[in-house]
């Protein structure tokens, strides 16, 4: 912070400069924050939201802007090593400003000091700084200036790589493979799985076939692989690009957007990711009901109608065909009207008689008496017994 304080203090009052009103500090965290002016949107916000509606005129209005800011940093020794979309913030006149210095850092041309390779944000890298180059100069802001001027024609960013290797491939593909004599001037170790990679010839006319000629001559420019021929800011904002019909619009002819800013499209594209999750997990529940219920209905057993024992047909033709049973009680006990022909009388198998004859009355037909009698000769013979 206090380096983007000192940077700041550098640089001083511009138009294209974001401008740092003060220092204010907590007195609960202690923490210092940095106030600056408050403008309504960024780039990437205003890109992301009218995709490539931007006229000729609107494009060169921003790049104007953005490319006196650049060159207002490089005359006063400042890298700002951060410049992508969400960096470069727009107020409702139109007016851009370079915002964001918190990786910047000053230089000197005609000093090798070491500096870090790992600034800038992916997609806006340059590929020396991708190759690990510690000294570099104003050619890693002309790179990320040139993607953003390709960006502002397409409406999109054309190098979204995920990792270095497939950035330096993305890199190549578009703009062409580095000579020999650029790997000679790099001196660079730790680059022969770089250089093994398929070598590519530029097509930058091929893709961008459907702008003016003169805005891809200065893509050419800037998006060179040798930082060395990307000249200067203020070779961009001399290039025929700039200086020729149709020109730059005023900066208040711009059209006015709501407020947006990077931050907001962010909320907004992760707010319909996860509604887009929402119901496709919905859909998803409501899908394994259905299977499940469909499945447990299937697997139910639905009885056929000749299935029911309460019908007297079924239940018949079930006896009909059923064979007998011994075991059965309805057959081990005769029926009642044949009950008769297998009792004894009371009187005289209490008696002690030998033999049994055939009743001549039904079995039903016993007397309390004799009733009585067995009850008495069954007691008398069990207490015999235990004793």
């Amino acid at each position: 912070m206090a380096r983007e304080i000192a940077v700041l203090r550098r640089l001083g009052h511009h138009r294209n400069i974001v401008r740092l009103d003060g220092v204010a500090c907590s007195r609960v965290s202690h923490a210092l924050y940095l106030m600056f002016e408050y403008l309504d949107h960024d780039l990437t916000g205003v890109v992301s939201a009218h995709g490539a509606a931007f006229s000729l005129p609107q494009v060169k209005c921003y790049m104007k802007q953005l490319l006196a800011g650049l060159d207002h940093c490089h005359r006063h020794g400042v890298l700002h090593r951060d410049l992508k979309g969400s960096n470069l913030l727009l107020n409702n006149e139109g007016e851009l400003k370079i915002a964001d210095f918190g990786l910047a850092c000053t230089f000197d041309p005609k000093s090798k000091k070491p500096m870090t390779s790992q600034v800038i944000t992916l997609w806006y890298r340059a590929p020396e700084l991708l190759l690990g180059a510690t000294c570099y100069g104003v050619g890693v802001d002309l790179w990320s200036a040139g993607c953003i001027l390709a960006e502002l024609l397409i409406g999109k960013p054309i190098l979204p790589g995920r990792t270095e290797v497939e950035q330096l491939h993305r890199i190549f593909k578009l703009c062409g493979s580095p000579s020999e004599k650029y790997w000679k001037k790099l001196k660079l170790q730790g680059v022969s799985v770089v250089r093994s990679l398929q070598p590519y010839k530029c097509c930058i006319a091929e893709t961008f076939k459907e702008v003016p000629p003169s805005a891809v001559a200065l893509l050419e420019k800037l998006l060179a692989i040798d930082p060395a021929e990307r000249g200067t800011a203020m070779d961009a904002l001399n290039s025929e690009f700039l200086t020729t019909e149709p020109y730059a619009c005023e900066p208040s002819s711009l059209p006015k957007y709501p407020p947006t800013k990077e931050m907001d499209i962010r909320l907004l594209d992760e707010k319909t990711r996860r509604e887009r999750i929402t119901e496709t997990r919905a859909s998803v529940h409501a899908y394994r009901y259905r299977r499940a219920r469909a499945q447990n209905q299937r697997g139910r057993a639905v009885p056929a109608p000749e299935a029911n024992a309460e019908l007297q047909v079924n239940l018949n033709r079930w006896k009909g065909t059923r064979p007998g049973n011994a075991e059965s009680k309805s057959e081990k006990f005769p029926p009642p009207h044949e009950d008769g022909a297998m009792g004894v009388t009371m009187n005289r198998w209490c008696s002690g008689a030998q033999s049994v004859a055939p009743l001549t009355s039904s079995s039903t037909s016993f007397t309390s008496k004799g009733m009585s009698m067995a009850r008495s000769s069954f007691g008398d013979s069990e207490r015999r017994r235990r004793r």
